[in-house]
């Protein structure tokens, strides 16, 4: 029998769901739009819940790129370069364990950056590499990115955010995620850095979607 679960991801197979179509129908359309934006609710709010739907729900339409930051150590934020590397290892495993949601030649061309990295990919080489990605799959790429509080002590991370704020400015001339979705308790804001004059996320769009769940 299936289960009500208030721990962890909820998944149709397993639990009884509530119905939050209409929730993934705002964001599919802020996906669509090519919005980079935030979730930041409190614990047990449903956001990997929410983030396991929409990946299923448009998984037709969109590649996703789902990434936890607690899959990542200290030391895979030592640095730029490491944490980007780290990025493309979960990537690759995502991509053999799930080889049908992604293109031979979208897998074969990470599996090869793994194999000639030594470890570590520079920001260019890494923006490339995203570039190449693009064009390497007939679907736009989404990438989630969840527990982000994980990287809150990190400046790889808001060095990380400001790639990515790159990429999606020179869009029209180099390929890039369609959507960035970044997910955790606190507001991203305040997670960068005291010095941060100029915020490597301003490019953010506001998140007002009703996350809460009512008795209807």
């Amino acid at each position: 029998m299936k289960e009500f679960n208030t721990a962890g991801t909820c998944f149709p197979e397993d639990h009884y769901m509530v119905d939050i179509s209409e929730r993934i129908a705002i964001i599919r359309g802020m996906i669509e739009k090519g919005n980079y934006f935030c979730i930041n609710r409190g614990r047990q709010y449903g956001k990997t819940t929410t983030l396991e739907a929409i990946s299923r729900s448009l998984s037709d339409k969109y590649c996703f790129i789902s990434i936890d930051f607690e899959d990542f150590s200290e030391s895979n934020f030592s640095y730029l370069d490491s944490l980007c590397y780290r990025f493309l290892e979960i990537t690759n495993n995502q991509m053999c364990l799930l080889p049908n949601q992604y293109g031979e030649n979208l897998r074969q061309l990470v599996a090869d950056c793994i194999k000639n990295c030594n470890g570590k990919i520079d920001s260019i080489d890494f923006s490339f590499l995203i570039s190449k990605m693009c064009f390497s799959t007939d679907k736009s790429i989404v990438l989630l990115i969840d527990n982000v509080d994980y990287a809150r002590n990190f400046d790889s991370f808001i060095k990380f955010l400001g790639l990515l704020r790159s990429m999606f400015l020179s869009r029209y001339h180099a390929p890039t995620f369609k959507s960035v979705i970044i997910v955790g308790v606190h507001d991203i804001k305040n997670l960068e850095c005291k010095n941060q004059y100029n915020s490597p996320w301003n490019i953010a769009v506001p998140f007002d979607v009703d996350m809460s769940l009512h008795a209807d």
